[in-house]
C-alpha cells in the first residue's frame, strides 16, 4: 500500500514535495538527536573531560575540544556578545533552510536540508548549555590530524556535499541545454 500512497502524493511533474518534506524534517530529528546522544555519551559516560584521549581506532580518537567557533574553529568567541551571536546567527540560518525546504520539490536538496538543519540545531543547543561546541572526533593517520568534529559537523559536511552533487547532476528543468518552455496562455 505504501506505493499507493506515493502515487496519491506525485504531481504531474513527479515530484513529492510533501513526502520529501516530512523525509527532510525526520533526518533534521535524527540528526539532532544523534548529535545530542553522542556528545552527552563522551561529557557523561566516557568522561572525555576526566580521561582525556581514548584512542578508538588505529585512525580515530575521542578527544574533547571546546569550539567557541564556527567550522575549523573559526570566528572563536570568548565573549558572552559573540556566542549568543553565533546563536542567533545558527537561528537565522536554520529559519532561512526551512524556508527554501517548503519551495523544494527535489529529494537531494532536501535531504541536505535536513542534514543541515539537524546539524545547526545541534551546534546551536550546545552554545546555549554550555557556551560553545563539543567537538569530540579525531581523524589521524601517522602525524596528521583533521581537525575534532561532531555528528552535526559531520551532516552538514555531508549536504554541502548533496547540494553539491545536486548542482552539478543539475536540474533538467534548468539545463542550458534544456531552456525552460514557456506556457502559451
Amino acid at each position: 500500500m505504501a506505493g499507493a500512497r506515493v502515487s496519491e502524493e506525485m504531481r504531474e511533474d513527479g515530484h513529492f514535495p510533501f513526502g520529501v518534506r516530512r523525509l527532510s524534517l525526520l533526518i533534521a530529528l535524527i540528526v539532532f538527536l544523534a548529535d545530542q546522544a553522542t556528545k552527552c555519551i563522551m561529557l557523561y559516560s566516557v568522561n572525555l573531560e576526566q580521561v582525556g584521549a581514548v584512542p578508538v581506532l588505529p585512525f580515530l580518537d575521542f578527544v574533547l575540544v571546546w569550539n567557541r567557533g564556527i567550522s575549523y574553529g573559526l570566528l572563536q568567541q570568548h565573549e558572552e556578545i559573540g556566542r549568543y551571536g553565533l546563536i542567533l546567527f545558527s537561528a537565522i540560518a536554520i529559519i532561512g533552510f526551512l524556508i527554501w525546504l517548503r519551495r523544494v520539490r527535489r529529494a537531494l536538496p532536501a535531504l541536505a536540508i535536513g542534514l543541515i538543519v539537524g546539524g545547526a540545531l545541534g551546534n546551536a543547543i550546545d552554545r546555549l548549555a554550555y557556551g560553545a561546541v563539543v567537538d569530540f572526533i579525531l581523524l589521524h593517520w601517522g602525524d596528521w590530524r583533521w581537525y575534532v568534529f561532531n555528528i552535526a559537523d559531520a551532516a552538514i559536511v555531508a549536504a554541502v556535499a548533496l547540494l553539491l552533487a545536486d548542482s552539478w547532476l543539475g536540474n533538467p528543468d534548468r539545463s542550458p541545454s534544456h531552456p525552460p518552455q514557456e506556457k502559451l496562455p
